[in-house]
């Protein structure tokens, strides 16, 4: 009887142990991404001041690109039209990500059937914003992060909807 037993927790352990993978894949991707937001906020509230702010728009407008100036001015009027009081709000909305992906991926990383569902409805929240970006203002990284961000939604409904053993509780 043990070994028919066996036998059965056999393959569940497995898959389990391909899904744990995968979950942890995915919350490492969500903390990468809370590490640049984070970065981004940081760089955003330091903008914020108005030496700063000057100081980098005056590298920007001596900076030698090699698309000689289309880049360079493009961000010297991007910035001045911001503004420094602008990039607080930049850097609130970063932390506000960050906090959203810190939340999925520690949720992934614990294997807690909340986060799965959490992740599914923020990524797929973000689904038709992406690919409009990548659609009209394409580039292969927007196009990666949007098929990996599709991947990542069935991955988890997939998941999500598989029947749970009663003795894990969220």
């Amino acid at each position: 009887m043990t070994e028919h037993h066996h036998h059965i927790t056999e393959p569940t352990s497995e898959i389990e142990a391909q899904h744990s993978l995968g979950l942890r894949i995915i919350a490492i991707y969500k903390a990468v991404k809370t590490v640049c937001l984070v970065l981004v906020a940081a760089f955003a509230f330091h903008l914020d001041r108005e030496q700063n702010f000057e100081k980098l728009v005056h590298w920007l407008e001596h900076l030698s690109l090699t698309d000689s100036n289309g880049l360079r001015w493009r961000l010297v009027g991007l910035l001045e039209e911001l503004g420094p009081s602008k990039f607080v709000a930049i850097g609130l909305v970063a932390l506000a990500y960050a906090a959203i992906f810190a939340t999925e991926g520690t949720g992934l990383w614990l294997r807690k059937h909340w986060a799965e569902w959490f992740t599914v409805i923020a990524t797929s929240s973000l689904i038709p914003l992406e690919a409009y970006e990548t659609l009209f203002h394409f580039t292969w990284l927007k196009l990666g992060a949007l098929i990996a961000n599709i991947a990542i939604v069935i991955y988890l409904v997939r998941i999500a909807l598989q029947p749970r053993p009663p003795r894990q509780k969220d």
